[in-house]
Protein backbone atom coordinates (compact mmCIF):
# COMPACT_ATOMS: atom_id res chain seq x y z
CA UNK A 1 0.00 0.00 0.00
CA UNK A 2 1.40 3.38 -0.96
CA UNK A 3 2.46 5.94 1.82
CA UNK A 4 1.14 9.66 1.40
CA UNK A 5 3.93 11.48 0.40
CA UNK A 6 4.15 14.27 -1.58
CA UNK A 7 0.66 14.42 -2.27
CA UNK A 8 -1.11 17.36 -4.03
CA UNK A 9 -3.16 19.84 -1.83
CA UNK A 10 -6.65 18.99 -1.44
CA UNK A 11 -7.95 20.56 -4.37
CA UNK A 12 -5.03 19.21 -6.24
CA UNK A 13 -2.62 21.43 -6.68
CA UNK A 14 1.41 20.83 -6.39
CA UNK A 15 1.70 24.66 -5.56
CA UNK A 16 0.44 27.01 -8.00
CA UNK A 17 0.51 23.99 -10.67
CA UNK A 18 -2.75 21.58 -11.59
CA UNK A 19 -6.50 22.01 -10.09
CA UNK A 20 -9.18 21.03 -12.07
CA UNK A 21 -10.03 23.55 -15.14
CA UNK A 22 -13.37 21.67 -16.76
CA UNK A 23 -16.88 22.37 -17.33
CA UNK A 24 -19.27 21.93 -15.01
CA UNK A 25 -20.36 18.55 -16.53
CA UNK A 26 -17.48 16.93 -15.40
CA UNK A 27 -17.08 17.96 -11.64
CA UNK A 28 -19.48 15.05 -10.52
CA UNK A 29 -17.53 12.49 -12.45
CA UNK A 30 -14.45 13.82 -11.49
CA UNK A 31 -15.57 13.77 -7.33
CA UNK A 32 -16.69 9.86 -8.23
CA UNK A 33 -12.95 9.47 -9.24
CA UNK A 34 -11.23 10.94 -6.56
CA UNK A 35 -13.45 9.07 -3.94
CA UNK A 36 -12.96 5.86 -5.76
CA UNK A 37 -9.11 6.23 -5.81
CA UNK A 38 -8.99 7.46 -2.20
CA UNK A 39 -10.97 4.63 -1.16
CA UNK A 40 -8.94 1.82 -2.88
CA UNK A 41 -5.83 3.73 -2.45
CA UNK A 42 -6.16 2.69 1.19
CA UNK A 43 -7.03 -0.83 0.60
CA UNK A 44 -4.71 -2.96 1.04
CA UNK A 45 -6.93 -5.66 -1.35
CA UNK A 46 -6.42 -3.38 -4.23
CA UNK A 47 -2.80 -2.87 -4.19
CA UNK A 48 -2.41 -6.98 -3.39
CA UNK A 49 -4.20 -7.39 -6.78
CA UNK A 50 -2.21 -4.75 -8.39
CA UNK A 51 1.06 -5.90 -7.53
CA UNK A 52 -0.22 -9.74 -8.11
CA UNK A 53 -0.87 -9.04 -11.67
CA UNK A 54 2.45 -6.69 -12.09
CA UNK A 55 4.38 -9.52 -10.91
CA UNK A 56 2.14 -12.63 -13.28
CA UNK A 57 1.08 -10.26 -16.33
CA UNK A 58 3.24 -7.51 -16.50
CA UNK A 59 6.59 -9.42 -16.13
CA UNK A 60 7.42 -6.93 -13.30
CA UNK A 61 10.01 -6.84 -11.91
CA UNK A 62 11.48 -5.47 -14.80
CA UNK A 63 15.59 -5.58 -14.67
CA UNK A 64 18.07 -2.90 -13.71
CA UNK A 65 21.06 -3.77 -16.67
CA UNK A 66 24.39 -2.16 -16.65
CA UNK A 67 24.87 -0.67 -20.60
CA UNK A 68 28.89 -1.82 -20.39
CA UNK A 69 29.18 -1.28 -24.00
CA UNK A 70 27.38 2.43 -24.05
CA UNK A 71 29.36 3.10 -20.83
CA UNK A 72 32.79 2.41 -22.73
CA UNK A 73 31.71 4.47 -25.71
CA UNK A 74 31.02 7.73 -23.91
CA UNK A 75 34.16 7.19 -21.62
CA UNK A 76 32.58 8.31 -18.38
CA UNK A 77 29.99 7.93 -15.84
CA UNK A 78 28.66 4.49 -15.76
CA UNK A 79 25.08 3.83 -17.57
CA UNK A 80 22.06 1.72 -16.01
CA UNK A 81 19.20 1.24 -17.33
CA UNK A 82 15.58 0.57 -16.52
CA UNK A 83 14.45 -1.94 -18.90
CA UNK A 84 10.02 -0.45 -18.84
CA UNK A 85 10.93 -2.38 -22.37
CA UNK A 86 10.56 -5.47 -21.28
CA UNK A 87 7.01 -4.96 -19.66
CA UNK A 88 4.28 -6.38 -21.46
CA UNK A 89 3.22 -4.42 -23.95
CA UNK A 90 6.67 -3.09 -24.67
CA UNK A 91 6.11 0.15 -22.67
CA UNK A 92 5.60 1.73 -19.07
CA UNK A 93 1.98 2.31 -20.06
CA UNK A 94 0.77 -0.95 -19.01
CA UNK A 95 1.57 -0.03 -15.24
CA UNK A 96 -0.93 2.62 -15.04
CA UNK A 97 -3.42 0.88 -17.15
CA UNK A 98 -3.15 -2.25 -14.73
CA UNK A 99 -4.45 0.23 -12.02
CA UNK A 100 -7.20 2.50 -13.62
CA UNK A 101 -8.47 -0.94 -15.18
CA UNK A 102 -8.94 -2.75 -11.96
CA UNK A 103 -10.57 0.58 -10.82
CA UNK A 104 -12.87 1.45 -13.22
CA UNK A 105 -13.86 -2.57 -12.22
CA UNK A 106 -14.12 -1.60 -9.10
CA UNK A 107 -16.61 1.37 -9.95
CA UNK A 108 -18.96 -1.01 -12.00
CA UNK A 109 -17.56 0.93 -15.57
CA UNK A 110 -17.71 -1.35 -18.15
CA UNK A 111 -17.43 1.19 -21.33
CA UNK A 112 -13.28 2.37 -20.90
CA UNK A 113 -12.12 4.68 -23.62
CA UNK A 114 -8.74 6.25 -23.87
CA UNK A 115 -6.32 8.49 -25.61
CA UNK A 116 -3.40 8.06 -27.21
CA UNK A 117 -0.29 9.12 -29.31
CA UNK A 118 2.31 7.02 -30.00
CA UNK A 119 -0.12 4.22 -29.23
CA UNK A 120 1.70 2.49 -26.19
CA UNK A 121 -0.83 3.64 -24.20
CA UNK A 122 -3.71 2.79 -26.41
CA UNK A 123 -2.34 -0.67 -26.60
CA UNK A 124 -1.98 -1.16 -23.12
CA UNK A 125 -5.28 0.13 -22.02
CA UNK A 126 -6.86 -2.13 -24.67
CA UNK A 127 -4.95 -4.72 -23.21
CA UNK A 128 -6.19 -4.36 -19.82
CA UNK A 129 -9.63 -4.00 -20.84
CA UNK A 130 -8.75 -7.89 -22.59
CA UNK A 131 -8.20 -9.24 -19.62
CA UNK A 132 -10.81 -7.56 -17.78
CA UNK A 133 -13.50 -8.45 -19.96
CA UNK A 134 -14.00 -4.28 -20.49
CA UNK A 135 -15.50 -2.72 -24.09
CA UNK A 136 -12.39 -0.10 -24.97
CA UNK A 137 -12.16 2.80 -27.41
CA UNK A 138 -8.98 4.35 -28.37
CA UNK A 139 -9.20 8.22 -29.79
CA UNK A 140 -5.85 8.84 -31.90
CA UNK A 141 -4.74 11.47 -33.88
CA UNK A 142 -4.88 10.46 -37.95
CA UNK A 143 -0.79 11.65 -38.12
CA UNK A 144 -0.18 9.22 -35.17
CA UNK A 145 -2.02 6.31 -36.33
CA UNK A 146 -0.20 6.88 -39.90
CA UNK A 147 2.98 7.22 -37.98
CA UNK A 148 1.93 4.17 -35.51
CA UNK A 149 0.03 1.77 -37.86
CA UNK A 150 1.07 -1.31 -36.26
CA UNK A 151 0.05 -0.45 -33.00
CA UNK A 152 -3.14 0.60 -34.71
CA UNK A 153 -3.60 -3.18 -35.50
CA UNK A 154 -2.16 -4.49 -32.35
CA UNK A 155 -5.61 -2.26 -30.66
CA UNK A 156 -7.82 -3.69 -33.15
CA UNK A 157 -6.33 -6.78 -32.54
CA UNK A 158 -6.85 -6.90 -28.95
CA UNK A 159 -10.29 -5.96 -29.23
CA UNK A 160 -10.34 -1.98 -29.41
CA UNK A 161 -12.17 0.72 -31.19
CA UNK A 162 -9.98 3.13 -32.45
CA UNK A 163 -11.38 6.33 -33.50
CA UNK A 164 -9.49 8.30 -35.58
CA UNK A 165 -9.45 12.42 -35.25
CA UNK A 166 -9.43 14.43 -37.68
CA UNK A 167 -9.21 17.84 -35.81
CA UNK A 168 -6.26 20.51 -34.89
CA UNK A 169 -2.99 18.68 -35.78
CA UNK A 170 -4.20 15.22 -35.52
CA UNK A 171 -1.81 14.40 -32.82
CA UNK A 172 -2.33 13.49 -29.25
CA UNK A 173 -3.56 17.00 -28.13
CA UNK A 174 -6.45 16.36 -30.49
CA UNK A 175 -7.16 12.76 -29.26
CA UNK A 176 -7.39 14.16 -25.26
CA UNK A 177 -10.00 16.85 -26.98
CA UNK A 178 -12.25 13.71 -28.03
CA UNK A 179 -11.86 11.85 -25.44
CA UNK A 180 -13.02 14.30 -23.07
CA UNK A 181 -16.05 15.20 -25.59
CA UNK A 182 -16.45 11.03 -24.83
CA UNK A 183 -16.79 10.98 -20.89
CA UNK A 184 -18.37 14.64 -20.83
CA UNK A 185 -21.37 12.69 -22.83
CA UNK A 186 -21.29 8.99 -21.18
CA UNK A 187 -20.17 10.21 -17.71
CA UNK A 188 -22.37 7.60 -16.10
CA UNK A 189 -21.28 4.27 -17.87
CA UNK A 190 -17.67 5.19 -18.82
CA UNK A 191 -14.35 5.79 -17.05
CA UNK A 192 -11.73 7.26 -18.87
CA UNK A 193 -8.54 6.11 -18.36
CA UNK A 194 -5.85 9.15 -18.94
CA UNK A 195 -2.56 8.37 -20.33
CA UNK A 196 0.06 10.56 -18.69
CA UNK A 197 0.19 12.73 -15.14
CA UNK A 198 -1.88 15.04 -17.27
CA UNK A 199 -5.60 16.49 -16.65
CA UNK A 200 -7.64 17.27 -13.61
CA UNK A 201 -7.18 16.22 -10.06
CA UNK A 202 -7.22 13.39 -9.27
CA UNK A 203 -5.33 11.89 -12.56
CA UNK A 204 -2.03 14.00 -12.25
CA UNK A 205 -1.67 12.18 -8.56
CA UNK A 206 -3.08 8.63 -9.51
CA UNK A 207 -1.19 8.10 -12.51
CA UNK A 208 2.08 8.77 -10.48
CA UNK A 209 1.38 6.42 -7.88
CA UNK A 210 0.74 3.73 -10.35
CA UNK A 211 3.55 4.13 -12.44
CA UNK A 212 5.73 4.63 -9.07
CA UNK A 213 6.47 1.25 -9.10
CA UNK A 214 9.30 1.87 -11.56
CA UNK A 215 10.99 4.07 -9.39
CA UNK A 216 10.31 2.19 -6.06
CA UNK A 217 12.01 -1.29 -8.13
CA UNK A 218 14.64 0.80 -9.31
CA UNK A 219 15.94 2.42 -5.58
CA UNK A 220 15.75 -1.02 -4.21
CA UNK A 221 17.74 -2.76 -7.62
CA UNK A 222 20.24 0.01 -7.63
CA UNK A 223 21.15 -0.29 -3.58
CA UNK A 224 21.28 -3.66 -3.93
CA UNK A 225 23.78 -3.76 -7.19
CA UNK A 226 26.01 -0.62 -6.10
CA UNK A 227 25.09 0.16 -2.35
CA UNK A 228 24.82 3.96 -2.57
CA UNK A 229 21.63 6.02 -4.73
CA UNK A 230 22.14 6.80 -8.64
CA UNK A 231 23.95 10.38 -8.84
CA UNK A 232 21.43 11.15 -11.51
CA UNK A 233 18.25 9.83 -13.00
CA UNK A 234 16.95 11.20 -16.79
CA UNK A 235 13.93 10.19 -18.35
CA UNK A 236 12.27 11.29 -21.21
CA UNK A 237 9.42 13.99 -20.43
CA UNK A 238 6.10 14.47 -22.95
CA UNK A 239 3.32 14.59 -20.49
CA UNK A 240 5.49 13.21 -17.69
CA UNK A 241 4.53 9.74 -16.49
CA UNK A 242 7.48 7.57 -16.50
CA UNK A 243 9.55 9.97 -15.63
CA UNK A 244 7.19 10.89 -12.83
CA UNK A 245 7.06 7.14 -12.43
CA UNK A 246 11.11 6.82 -11.44
CA UNK A 247 11.55 10.31 -10.13
CA UNK A 248 9.08 10.17 -7.34
CA UNK A 249 10.45 7.27 -5.16
CA UNK A 250 13.73 9.64 -5.09
CA UNK A 251 12.39 12.92 -4.68
CA UNK A 252 13.89 13.01 -0.67
CA UNK A 253 17.09 11.82 -2.00
CA UNK A 254 18.67 15.40 -2.60
CA UNK A 255 21.90 14.43 -3.46
CA UNK A 256 20.10 12.13 -6.62
CA UNK A 257 19.99 14.68 -9.48
CA UNK A 258 16.68 14.09 -11.61
CA UNK A 259 16.96 15.48 -15.34
CA UNK A 260 13.80 15.28 -17.82
CA UNK A 261 14.22 15.18 -21.38
CA UNK A 262 11.77 17.10 -23.63
CA UNK A 263 11.24 17.00 -27.57
CA UNK A 264 13.62 19.76 -28.95
CA UNK A 265 12.56 18.43 -32.39
CA UNK A 266 14.13 20.82 -35.00
CA UNK A 267 15.19 22.73 -32.79
CA UNK A 268 14.14 25.20 -30.01
CA UNK A 269 14.89 28.32 -32.29
CA UNK A 270 13.16 26.50 -35.33
CA UNK A 271 9.53 26.55 -33.31
CA UNK A 272 9.07 22.73 -34.41
CA UNK A 273 9.43 20.65 -30.82
CA UNK A 274 7.47 20.03 -27.77
CA UNK A 275 9.55 21.47 -25.09
CA UNK A 276 6.75 22.84 -23.13
CA UNK A 277 8.99 23.78 -19.84
CA UNK A 278 12.06 24.59 -21.50
CA UNK A 279 10.37 27.06 -24.11
CA UNK A 280 6.69 27.70 -22.62
CA UNK A 281 4.55 29.66 -20.07
CA UNK A 282 2.29 28.39 -17.30
CA UNK A 283 -1.38 28.06 -18.85
CA UNK A 284 -4.17 25.72 -18.98
CA UNK A 285 -4.45 22.66 -20.76
CA UNK A 286 -6.85 19.66 -20.28
CA UNK A 287 -8.23 20.53 -17.23
CA UNK A 288 -4.88 21.85 -15.55
CA UNK A 289 -2.43 24.45 -14.95
CA UNK A 290 0.79 23.79 -15.94
CA UNK A 291 3.98 24.82 -18.00
CA UNK A 292 2.39 24.48 -21.96
CA UNK A 293 3.06 25.96 -25.49
CA UNK A 294 0.85 29.01 -25.85
CA UNK A 295 0.99 31.77 -28.38
CA UNK A 296 0.48 35.40 -26.18
CA UNK A 297 -3.37 35.28 -26.56
CA UNK A 298 -3.26 31.75 -24.55
CA UNK A 299 -4.17 29.86 -27.45
CA UNK A 300 -2.14 26.50 -27.68
CA UNK A 301 0.28 26.13 -30.44
CA UNK A 302 1.45 23.37 -32.69
CA UNK A 303 4.20 20.73 -31.53
CA UNK A 304 6.56 18.73 -33.41
CA UNK A 305 8.67 15.19 -32.35
CA UNK A 306 9.70 12.56 -34.27
CA UNK A 307 8.20 10.43 -31.59
CA UNK A 308 4.65 10.73 -31.25
CA UNK A 309 4.49 10.36 -27.64
CA UNK A 310 6.07 13.60 -26.60
CA UNK A 311 4.36 15.58 -29.35
CA UNK A 312 2.39 17.26 -27.14
CA UNK A 313 2.24 20.91 -26.21
CA UNK A 314 2.17 20.48 -22.26
CA UNK A 315 3.05 18.55 -19.47
CA UNK A 316 1.94 17.19 -16.04
CA UNK A 317 1.92 19.85 -13.02
CA UNK A 318 3.98 17.89 -10.45
CA UNK A 319 6.35 18.23 -13.36
CA UNK A 320 6.18 22.22 -13.29
CA UNK A 321 6.46 22.06 -9.50
CA UNK A 322 9.63 20.15 -9.48
CA UNK A 323 10.92 22.57 -12.37
CA UNK A 324 10.08 26.21 -10.34
CA UNK A 325 11.44 24.53 -7.07
CA UNK A 326 14.73 23.19 -8.11
CA UNK A 327 14.28 19.54 -7.48
CA UNK A 328 14.71 18.62 -11.65
CA UNK A 329 15.89 20.34 -13.98
CA UNK A 330 15.12 20.02 -17.61
CA UNK A 331 16.69 19.82 -21.07
CA UNK A 332 15.86 18.98 -25.01
CA UNK A 333 17.33 16.33 -27.28
CA UNK A 334 16.30 17.50 -30.70
CA UNK A 335 15.36 14.91 -33.40
CA UNK A 336 18.98 14.50 -35.02
CA UNK A 337 20.09 13.45 -31.34
CA UNK A 338 17.33 11.12 -30.75
CA UNK A 339 17.83 9.19 -33.90
CA UNK A 340 21.79 8.91 -32.99
CA UNK A 341 21.07 7.71 -29.94
CA UNK A 342 18.61 5.54 -31.10
CA UNK A 343 21.16 4.07 -33.38
CA UNK A 344 23.55 4.01 -31.10
CA UNK A 345 22.05 2.33 -28.62
CA UNK A 346 21.30 -0.69 -31.03
CA UNK A 347 25.09 -0.94 -32.13
CA UNK A 348 26.65 -1.07 -28.30
CA UNK A 349 24.27 -3.12 -26.84
CA UNK A 350 21.63 -5.25 -28.90
CA UNK A 351 18.50 -3.17 -27.52
CA UNK A 352 16.35 -1.33 -29.71
CA UNK A 353 14.78 1.32 -27.54
CA UNK A 354 11.31 3.90 -28.65
CA UNK A 355 12.14 7.06 -30.09
CA UNK A 356 10.92 8.52 -26.62
CA UNK A 357 13.29 6.83 -24.70
CA UNK A 358 15.77 7.57 -27.06
CA UNK A 359 15.81 11.40 -26.51
CA UNK A 360 16.48 10.41 -22.60
CA UNK A 361 19.75 8.16 -23.79
CA UNK A 362 20.68 11.31 -26.05
CA UNK A 363 21.51 13.34 -23.13
CA UNK A 364 22.32 10.77 -21.18
CA UNK A 365 25.85 10.16 -23.73
CA UNK A 366 26.15 14.21 -23.90
CA UNK A 367 26.15 13.93 -19.89
CA UNK A 368 28.46 11.07 -18.78
CA UNK A 369 31.16 12.24 -21.39
CA UNK A 370 30.85 15.22 -18.70
CA UNK A 371 31.05 12.96 -15.15
CA UNK A 372 34.04 11.06 -14.52
CA UNK A 373 33.90 7.28 -14.20
CA UNK A 374 32.58 6.88 -10.69
CA UNK A 375 29.58 8.68 -11.41
CA UNK A 376 26.59 6.93 -12.05
CA UNK A 377 23.74 7.59 -14.24
CA UNK A 378 20.00 5.44 -14.26
CA UNK A 379 17.96 6.22 -17.31
CA UNK A 380 14.36 4.59 -17.70
CA UNK A 381 14.69 3.29 -21.27
CA UNK A 382 10.65 3.31 -20.88
CA UNK A 383 9.54 1.55 -24.24
CA UNK A 384 11.33 -0.61 -27.06
CA UNK A 385 11.21 0.60 -30.69
CA UNK A 386 9.87 -1.87 -32.45
CA UNK A 387 6.57 0.58 -33.22
CA UNK A 388 8.54 2.96 -34.13
CA UNK A 389 10.66 1.36 -37.03
CA UNK A 390 8.66 2.73 -39.99
CA UNK A 391 9.63 6.48 -39.04
CA UNK A 392 13.32 5.13 -38.83
CA UNK A 393 13.55 4.03 -41.67
CA UNK A 394 11.88 7.30 -43.30
CA UNK A 395 13.94 9.36 -41.39
CA UNK A 396 17.37 7.95 -42.17
CA UNK A 397 16.33 7.18 -45.94
CA UNK A 398 17.54 3.52 -45.56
Amino acid sequence: MLKDRQLPDQRGYFDRYGGRFVPETLMPALDELESAYQTARCDPSFWAEFQSLAEEYIGRPTPLFFAERLTAHCGGASIFLKREDLAHTGAHKINNALGQGLLARRMAKRRVIAETGAGQHGVATATVCAKLGMQCVVYMGEEDMRRQSLNVFRMKLLGAEVQPVSSGTRTLKDAINEAIRDWVSNVGDTYYLLGSTVGPHPYPVMVRDLQSIIGREAREQFLARCSRLPDYVVACVGGGSNALGIFHPFINDTEVELVGVEAGGRGIDSGAHAASISAGSVGVLHGAKSHVLQDCHGQILGTHSISAGLDYPGVGPEHSYYKSSGRASYVTATDEEALGAFQLLCRTEGIVPALESSHAIAHTVKLARRLRDHHTIMVNLSGRGDKDMEIVVEALGV
